[in-house]
């Protein structure tokens, strides 16, 4: 299908690349659309948005249409959210907004997605809702996850300033039907966002690639929290990294024990990170600018899907208890 109208609903770090690269490679085929909020709303506005990609000497900027409100925009023939996973609730209905009758929406999401056991076959929980993941069941009924293609992002992005992004590295996005099947909107976006320049790769099992990538942001990003340390600075460390290593066992007990083929090893997993070098996680980001903390989708629900599998996850229900009050006193004003 044409895609006339594309909207990155949270233009973010990785939404706002995404962004910066279909704005520039579409030019007038296509009206892209941001929605974003404050500084960078106002920066994107003003001075455009700005992306520096891994190896470039300046960035470059495009002009998009940018609003906080997404009721501003017509209908989308396609949606790319780049909010996190504990955001995405209070989204669900100005998301809602921009859906027409065959507008699919791609999620860029780490952790459990809210829609994880929609049309799952391998679990034996099809159709389970968590309510953590979805207050009140909103993105169920203003979104539906039948409209949802499922992405795992493999991209370092960080908003270096407001208006613009950088990128660490020349990664690629993984995307899925929750069903599995190749369809022809996948195809379609992949040949979009390819087009753009972004590295795609499809998956007929999504979820096997939803917990691949959680071995390292249930371990890597509340750890880098609690220690305020760069990756290259946890891997250094022999004790914190032997700490990583049991919760990445625990997260591929629990996945495995839903029907996910976690194909890498603890050890290729704990060898691959050794090579990021000194990156901030997106959890430790959040934490030094001030905001709410993405714990539910990567460590709440290692423990609940613990808990449902009756898979012992002890070090990861540490970490959540000091994680949940770290971002408590973070987010408390100052006293």
């Amino acid at each position: 299908m044409p895609f006339k109208n594309i909207c990155i609903f949270g233009a973010g770090a990785l939404g706002g690349a995404i962004a910066a690269k279909l704005a520039s490679s579409l030019g007038a085929e296509a009206a892209v659309s941001v929605v974003a909020r404050g500084a960078h709303l106002a920066a994107i506005r003003s001075e455009g948005l700005r992306l520096l990609e891994a190896g470039a000497e300046a960035p470059f900027a495009v002009t998009v249409a940018a609003t906080d409100d997404p009721r501003e925009l017509p209908p989308q023939d396609l949606v790319i959210t780049g909010l996190k996973g504990h955001q995405l609730s209070a989204a669900a209905e100005g998301i809602g907004h921009l859906l027409g009758d065959s507008t699919r929406v791609v999620m860029i999401l780490n952790g459990i997605p809210w829609w994880y056991f929609h049309r799952d076959q391998n679990s034996g929980h099809a159709e389970l809702q968590f309510e953590e993941l979805d207050e009140g069941g909103k993105l169920w009924r203003f979104v539906g996850p039948q409209r949802v293609i499922g992405c795992v992002a493999h991209q370092g992005a960080e908003v270096s300033k407001p208006g613009e992004v950088r990128l660490s590295n020349k990664g690629h996005f993984i995307l899925g039907e929750p069903s599995g099947e190749t369809t022809a909107d996948l195809r379609d976006i992949e040949a979009l966002l390819q087009g753009a320049g972004i590295g795609v790769k499809l998956s007929s099992r999504i979820r096997d690639d939803i917990w691949s990538k959680l071995m390292g942001n249930a371990s890597f990003n509340p750890i880098s929290a609690l220690t305020r340390s760069l990756m290259s600075d946890l891997m250094a460390d022999a004790a914190i990294t032997d700490q990583i290593g049991k919760v990445m066992k625990e997260v591929k007990a629990v996945g495995e024990a839903l029907g996910a083929n976690v194909g890498m090893s603890v050890e290729q997993r704990l060898e691959q990170a050794r090579q990021i070098g000194p990156v901030r996680t997106s959890t430790l980001q959040d934490l030094l600018a001030g905001k709410s903390l993405e714990i539910t989708p990567l460590v709440g629900m290692v423990v609940s899907l613990g808990r449902l599998t009756a898979t012992p996850t002890p070090v990861s229900e540490t970490i959540l208890a000091l994680v949940s009050q770290l971002d408590l006193q973070n987010c408390r004003p100052a006293r």
